[in-house]
Formats: C-alpha cells, structure tokens, sequence
C-alpha cells in the first residue's frame, strides 16, 4: 500500500468559529473553545484506510510542552468519543479526505495551540505533519467549564456585548459613562496573551505559567495585577493627581481598545494614565475576550481602609474646613471593580458565581498590586476568612466613618459616628437594557437591619480580633460622646447647579428639645467652607467661607439663603466638578459643635446624537452631533473623539475650535458598519473648561443588503 501523505488541511475556522460564539473575532483564525467539539477536513494522497493507517493527534502550547504540566496532548483517532480528555473521533471518510472531530477537555490551559499529526503504518517509521494553530479560550456555553453560566442572555451581555456603561459621580447624581470595550477587534486576543506572557509569575517560571492557565482563578489574578503598572509592565499607569500632560487624563478615554493597542506597541510600556473606572473597564475587554463573564461594578462612597479596623477617621475644624490626614485610610466617592462568575472549587461550597476582582492598585495581595478573586456571597455573609483579599472588599463596602472635631492639632469631639454612610448605590449595567441597577443587595443586608449588624459584628471579631474592645472612638460612644443635640441642620439646593452659574443654597434649621437646653433659646454661629470634592474623598483649599450668627427658638424652624457666586469656584474645581460645602454650627451656650454637609455636582453642557437613517454594513451612516453652550463662558480648544466597535475603525479626532457661550455647534459625518448586530457609538468632546461632555447613540445595524 502506498504510503499515506497529508497534501491539504481545512480548519473549518468559518464554521467553528461560529459554532463556538468566536466568530466576532473574525474568521480567518481557528478560535475555539474548551469542552466542545471542533472540526477537521484532512486530504490525503490516497484513501485513508483505519486498520492500516496509525494517525497520533498532538496539541501543544506554551515554551516547554509538556504532559505532564498539561500544556502537551497526544491522542489517537477513535470512533467513541471518551469523557473529559483530549481526543479525536466521530471521523467519517470520503474518498481521499477524512473529516474529523477534535475535542478539548473543559480544564484544559487556555492559549495559542499547535496542531501537529504524526502518521505511520503498521511497524514502520512515523511521518510528522503541522496542521494549523488555533486559540483555545474559557468556555461559558460548556456545563462541564468552571466559568459555566447557564443563561443565554446573561452570555450575550457579559461575553458577547463589547459596549457598556461605567457608573461615576455621587452616590446621589450617578451619571453613566458610555464605554468602548471591544474586545472583539481584530487584535485584542493576542494583546491578552501578550498580557499574561509579560506577568512576573511568566518572566519567573514560564512553563509553569501556562500549565496552571487551565484554573480560572489564577487566570483572574494574574490579569488583576497586569492591568496596573505598579509591580510590572503593566497596561496601564494610575494617575491621581491633576496633571496629565505626560500623557492621556484618565477622563478622556472612550474604550479600552485604543489604551491595549498602544500598549502592545509600545513593547509593554504603561500607557498613561489609568484611574479606577479605566482599569476596570480595560479588565473587563480582557476577561470577556478570554471567555470569563465579566461586568464592570460601581461602588459609591467607597473605604480604602489600609489598617483593617473597619474605621474611617475624616477631620475637620472649627471653620469647617475639611482637612487632609497623613493617614492613607480614605472614602473614594466611588470606585470601580469588577465581577468576574466562576465556580470556586478553592472555597468551600457556597461561595459560587460573582467574584470581586480589582485591577486597581490600593494594596498588595501576595506581595503583588491585585485583588480577588473575593466571592460576592462571602462579603455578604461576613465571611472574610476566605481567600482572596475579602476583608479589604468587605471593607470597601461595610466600614463606619467616624467624623472628628480638629483643634490644636487634638481630636476634640465626635461630629457624627455614620454606619451606613459607606457602600452606597453598589451599580452595573443592567443586562439587554441601557439602565442602571443597583445590586448593593447582593453585597450586603439592608443597612441597620439585625442581620447587616450581625455580619458586621462577625466580619469584625474575625478581622480585629478580642482588642476591638480598646479602639478609642468606641470609648468616646461608650461615654455618650455622641449626645443629643439641640437643633437639626440640613442644607439644600435652591435650583439645579450648573457649571457657570452661580450656586443657591438654604440652610434649613429646626430647633429641637435636647438634655441640655429642654426648652430655651440658643444662640448659634455657623461656620461655612467650600472646597473642591476629589475623586479620592479629599478636599482642596476652601474658596468660599461665610458666617452666619442666629437665635433660635424652642420649637421654631428657620431658613437661611446662601449665595455661592459662579467667579468663587471658577477656577478651584477638578475635572470632577465636585463642590463639598460644610458648616460647623457653635452653641455658644455650651460651647458643642454640629456639622451639616452638602455635595454638589455640577451638569455639563448636553450633548445630543442623532442618526438620520437605518445602519447597513458598509453603507454610509450620516451622524449629526450637537452642542450648544449653556455656561456663561466660552468652551475654548474643544476636540471630539468618536468611538464604537463595529462602527468606526479605530477612533475619530476632529478639532473644533472655540464655542462661545449660548452658542450651538452642529457637526456632520459619515460612518461605514463593518459589523451587523446592536453596536454604540461613543462621542466625547473636551474642552479647556470642561474635561468631559459624553454621549451615546445605540444603533443596530442590519447585514449589508438585508430587505
């Protein structure tokens, strides 16, 4: 018999890729994924005869494959499909092909695979043929995969959907973010190996690396600490401060693709700059390329509680000025992570489905920037004994805030003892929809409910250990620290804050019977300070102060109007355009203090997208965008940048001058779909003045010629 030669192979890439939800991808390459059956057509010189020809399968992938690390599988052509292995079967054959089904056992290491077979007959000597490479990723569709989700339209939103929204602000005005996740550009698949072979634990022991690439778990770590920079060449370079011109402000991202393209061409220099919602976001495109189901999470008033007492301390003195500690403990007013859904096999049982991971650098975990995997289920029930990071994430959404009186350099007296102030408005995206919804219910009971305070007590016996009892502040509450006072202070917005405008406010006061003064007047003084709100929960120095000095009746309630002018705060405002103002007010009877505090975010000017009429692949799309200038300044330097995969190759940057106040600018352009199916399209525009106006469009686009 002559002897058996391989002239061709088909990968099939168009059909598997399909069958294995990775089309999005492209097709040129075979992209599949583990624990389901891909297809093969093999042709051969002559017909392939089972009883004579021996065909051995080998697949590999990593520096040093190998069997027994499970980087390396060798298996031979059989009729049954056996459980969970490696292997090839249900083969038919016509006449000079064979076509083949290979299947990948749903632990195997996820990578770039080479495909070989090794043909000999009878006793004779074996003759070696490459077949192809072919990616192997997670594979949410397979019950038999750790990351298994068994709900199609839960897959659409956290695999398939390469857009969404990042929750920002105020735990009292969120505004969404639209944003560009794309991780089913043309290139983004490699970027992510290419992530994964630049971590320190691949630069340390590279084989070992990739054997344990099969383990979602470690997967989700090492990506978690990739991100950021701070340990190694990671993505990207967190930047807290205010200057930016070494690089991108961190506001003036759309997406991840262009922050992982630059990355990669640069030879793995972090890009700057990176703050909580880009490094969440950036994980988010690469968790939901490599098959993990992965959504992007807000949490408002969020503690970085470095020292792990559960406590918050933030100061201010008697002219109500908020001050900054030497201590590193903070409230950001919000932070962003991520949720990745897997099975933890490393926990007891119980503690399946959402993990915590954030690729953000607050503190190290094994000596590396990177946190989680922390099970959603385990913050929720207290149960911070369980790996990975969880009483950190407890932390973030459980501490209390303990408010001080500062004088002469000594914490004089308790202003407020808060225990539900942190872990506000937990948010993400909700699935097949572009709402918001708050999932703070699946972190924790509801705030003083006895379970919530049960858990609190659990999570701090396991975290402080028998010394809570010594903790300072709780010998001030023990002592009455916090007794009752005589009036309440509220303060409130009169009208809408708008940037450039000056800001109304009325100080609401009612006076109230308390221990002291059971039914008297009392005199009071009341301290005003505003300041700059950053995103990391500190201040900036005041820019505006006012006094106000009242009697106030037993009984009685008054309102007080305050006037903060537009030329005060002009220049003293972040990129967040966040105002705190705070009043301290003195009974002068008594000499005790109370502290009322208002937060302000400021509304950009509006930007509107419209489409003018249906989206086709490849036929132009005219967009008309347009801004008109409600400040009562001009918008000078204004650029825009639109974004969307499917839509726009890349980006699209345009100059566009000055906008003078009250005045509208209209743009027009035209876009041609690659990509049929729901897509968006990102639109910043940015200015001196303002850093962030944004805007979305959904556009669903039909397949070229489609009736």
């Amino acid at each position: 018999v002559a002897t058996l030669r391989l002239e061709s192979v088909d990968l099939q890439s168009s059909r598997n890729n399909k069958e294995h939800h990775t089309q999005e991808m492209g097709v040129k390459r075979l992209t599949v994924r583990r624990g389901q059956p891909f297809y093969l057509r093999l042709s051969f010189s002559r017909p392939f005869q089972s009883q004579n020809d021996h065909i051995t399968f080998v697949a590999e992938t990593g520096p040093k494959p190998s069997e027994l690390l499970g980087t390396r599988a060798t298996f031979f052509l059989t009729r049954v499909q056996p459980r969970n292995v490696w292997s090839a079967s249900d083969f038919t054959i016509d006449s000079n092909s064979l076509q083949v089904s290979l299947f990948t056992p749903a632990n195997a290491v996820i990578g770039h695979y080479t495909l070989k077979i090794e043909i000999s007959q009878g006793q004779g000597h074996s003759v070696t043929y490459p077949l192809g490479t072919f990616i192997l990723l997670f594979n949410p569709w397979s019950p038999e995969d750790d990351v298994y989700l068994p709900s199609e339209i839960l897959l659409q939103e956290y695999i398939m959907r390469d857009y969404g929204f990042v929750y920002k602000g105020h735990e009292r005005f969120v505004t969404s973010w639209p944003w560009n996740y794309g991780q089913f550009e043309e290139d983004i698949i490699d970027i992510c190996f290419e992530i994964l072979n630049k971590s320190l634990y691949y630069l340390k022991n590279p084989a070992k690396d990739c054997s344990q690439r099969n383990d979602v778990v470690y997967v989700c770590r090492v990506v978690s600490a990739m991100i950021n920079s701070n340990d190694d060449n990671g993505v990207l370079q967190g930047n807290w401060g205010e200057d930016y011109s070494k690089g991108v402000s961190p506001l003036e991202w759309n997406g991840s693709v262009a922050i992982l393209q630059q990355w990669s061409a640069r030879g793995g220099q972090p890009v700057k700059y990176g703050q909580c919602w880009v490094f969440a976001s950036v994980m988010c495109t690469v968790m939901r390329c490599l098959g993990v189901p992965t959504r992007v999470v807000s949490n408002f008033r969020s503690a970085h509680n470095v020292d792990r007492n559960l406590t918050i301390d933030t100061y201010y003195d008697r002219n109500a000025e908020m001050l900054s500690t030497q201590k590193r403990d903070k409230i950001w007013n919000f932070h962003v992570w991520n949720e990745c859904w897997m099975i933890r096999k490393d926990l007891p049982p119980g503690y399946n489905g959402w993990q915590v991971l954030d690729p953000t650098p607050q503190q190290t975990s094994s000596g590396l920037f990177c946190c989680g995997p922390a099970s959603v289920k385990a913050i929720r029930e207290g149960d911070v004994h369980l790996a990975y990071d969880t009483p950190f994430v407890y932390a973030e959404v459980n501490a209390d805030e303990v408010i001080w009186l500062l004088g002469d350099g000594q914490a004089q007296e308790i202003l407020a003892h808060n225990t539900s102030s942190i872990g506000k408005e937990i948010s993400t995206k909700m699935v097949g929809s572009d709402q918001r919804q708050s999932i703070t219910s699946s972190y924790k009971y509801p705030e003083g409910s006895p379970e919530e305070r049960a858990v609190f007590m659990k999570a701090s016996r396991k975290m402080l250990g028998p010394q809570r009892a010594s903790l300072p502040f709780l010998d001030l509450l023990e002592s009455g620290g916090l007794r009752d006072q005589p009036a309440q202070l509220q303060l409130h917005l009169a009208r809408i804050p708008e940037w450039g405008q000056d800001l109304q406010l009325l100080l609401h006061i009612q006076r109230v019977p308390d221990s002291t003064h059971p039914r008297g007047p009392i005199r009071l003084v009341v301290r005003f300070c505003a300041q700059a709100l950053l995103h990391g929960g500190g201040t900036q120095k005041p820019f505006w102060r006012h006094t106000v000095r009242m009697n106030l009746d037993f009984g009685k309630e008054t309102q007080w109007p305050l006037l903060l002018p537009y030329s005060n705060y002009r220049n003293k405002l972040t990129d967040e355009k966040l105002i705190r103002v705070s009043g301290i007010a003195e009974v002068e009877e008594t000499g005790r203090s109370m502290l009322v505090l208002k937060d302000i975010c400021l509304e950009p000017p509006h930007l509107s997208i419209e489409v003018s009429e249906r989206a086709e692949v490849g036929k132009a799309l005219r967009v008309h965008v347009t801004l008109t200038n409600t400040l009562m300044v001009a918008l000078s330097s204004c650029t825009m940048v639109l974004e969307g995969s499917g839509l726009i190759n890349g980006q699209i940057a345009k100059d566009l001058g000055t906008l003078v106040a009250g005045h509208t600018l209209q743009i027009q352009l035209d876009l041609y779909p690659t990509k049929a199916g729901p897509r968006q399209l990102q639109v910043l525009i940015s200015s001196n003045e303002v850093k962030e106006i944004k805007g979305y469009k959904d556009i669903f686009v039909t397949v070229a010629g489609a009736p």
